[in-house]
């Protein structure tokens, strides 16, 4: 017995919301007490009204020629609704006790519609706008309590059944399935009940749809911050991106640029040939590291002007199309045109794999063997060294679908005075994060220095 009522408790706080912390209050407070305000002078002029209907018909019975007190409990009763909502459990508490006490010295007039209608907007709000349910719970029983209690002490006192139901002092006969007296205390309970249980259950409905409505709202709100937060992360992720970009654009370019002027600096007297060779070869690194640089930013520029015409986005009008993994062997020739061995090697299964990589993949590996070459010219002692490009769409090594990689080796030492700031190590281990790739960075237990960087090849790259 004690579980049921228990799992009883349980789910009447639960319907009421006892556990929610969530407190309605009105979105504008000004406007709902400028509405209260309205609606309480509507009640009372209607409740006004009413008492000289009932005034008009012979039924205030002792107050029949008072003009005073009738209004005075209208007053009293309505102007209590401006206030509705600010306190919502006080006003309903109040307002059945003004139901209750009116209901024994007036009956006429709290059984009047606009009354019974003050009693009503009183219940139903208080249920509707209560911020302390727990409390309104006790506020909602002793208020059913109270008037049901009413209800038994009408019937109980006196001859008040055989009252209502009699007839110039006779009481009327059994004619339908039920006797007078109990048809007229059932229908009482029944109408009584109906009052009150609309009231809670429409208040109760009103408070969950206002729960609702803002859960709704908040949800929006979220889901507006977590697109504005995306938003963000996308700029600063593209930022990155073409940081990267430029580090490697740069660095390579110019490496490829002092290598050339200094071997320019050392012929220039003896061999102008070879002099004029290395210049033309720094004109061409410069002219190709503005271009890229050029095209990068106007990717920016492109993207962020607002009012930018349809010529100004069009792809000739902001940068050539990105490298992919199929121009690493460009890259090993122009490395090689710049006075440094390079060795490439490619190997696909199946024959013309690299071709089917995808674009952002294959601008990572190229990226990636870019500043492996850079480094090698900058930092090492190395006069030469080898790039493998390799791509196996064969299901291997953890990867589902396969894997792209580069590959660069030297044979050389560290040149001492030539640490680098470790920006293009970093970018290739975020490509590597992106992607979700594995490398090997590092020293070679033979001598030299390995840039292993392997990505897996989506399910649609086949």
């Amino acid at each position: 017995m004690d579980g049921r009522w228990t799992a009883l408790v349980a789910r009447v706080q639960a319907y009421f919301g006892v556990d929610t912390e969530w407190e309605r209050v009105p979105p504008d407070p000004a406007r709902a007490r400028r509405v209260d305000t309205w609606l309480a002078l509507a009640f009372l002029v209607t409740g006004a009204l009413g008492v000289e209907l009932l005034r008009s018909v012979d039924a205030l019975g002792s107050f029949q020629h008072s003009w005073v007190w009738p209004h005075l409990v209208v007053v009293s009763g309505t102007v209590p609704l401006v206030w509705r909502r600010r306190w919502p459990l006080v006003v309903a508490a109040g307002l059945s006790v003004h139901f209750f006490a009116v209901g024994i010295v007036m009956p006429g007039v709290a059984a009047s519609v606009p009354m019974q209608a003050v009693y009503f907007v009183a219940i139903f709000t208080g249920v509707a706008w209560a911020r302390d349910r727990r409390l309104m719970i006790g506020v909602v029983v002793g208020i059913v309590l109270l008037m049901f209690g009413w209800l038994t002490w009408q019937f109980a006192v006196g001859s008040g059944i055989e009252q209502a139901l009699s007839h110039n002092g006779r009481m009327p006969e059994r004619q339908g399935l039920f006797g007078p007296a109990t048809a007229y205390v059932v229908y009482s309970l029944l109408i009584n009940a109906f009052y009150f249980g609309g009231a809670i259950v429409g208040g109760q409905a009103a408070w969950r749809s206002a729960l609702r409505r803002e859960r709704v709202v908040d949800q929006a709100r979220t889901i507006e911050s977590q697109a504005a937060g995306l938003r963000r992360q996308a700029v600063v992720e593209e930022r990155l991106r073409i940081a990267r970009e430029l580090h490697d654009v740069v660095a390579h370019h110019i490496s490829v640029i002092g290598i050339q002027a200094a071997a320019a600096r050392r012929v220039l007297r003896r061999d102008a040939d070879a002099a004029e060779g290395a210049l033309r070869s720094v004109e061409t690194s410069s002219r190709d590291a503005v271009a890229q640089m050029r095209g990068l930013l106007g990717t920016l520029r492109a993207d962020d002007a607002d009012g930018a015409s349809d010529d100004a986005r069009s792809p000739e009008h902001t940068r050539a199309p990105e490298p992919l993994l199929t121009d690493v062997p460009d890259l090993a020739r122009e490395a090689a045109s710049h006075g440094l061995e390079v060795d490439c090697h490619v190997v696909e299964d199946p024959p013309g794999a690299i071709a089917s990589v995808p674009a952002p993949v294959g601008l990572s590996l190229y990226r990636t063997a870019q500043e492996a070459l850079a480094n090698v010219r900058r930092h090492s002692t190395a006069s030469s060294a080898t790039v493998f490009v390799r791509v196996d769409q064969r299901p291997e090594h953890g990867f589902a679908h396969g894997y792209a990689e580069v590959e660069v080796l030297d044979s050389g030492r560290p040149r001492s005075g030539t640490s680098g700031t470790g920006l293009g190590l970093l970018g290739v281990r975020e490509r590597l994060s992106t992607h979700g790739g594995v490398s090997e960075i590092g020293p070679r237990v033979t001598g030299g220095y390995r840039v292993r960087v392997r990505m897996p090849l989506p399910e649609d790259a086949s």
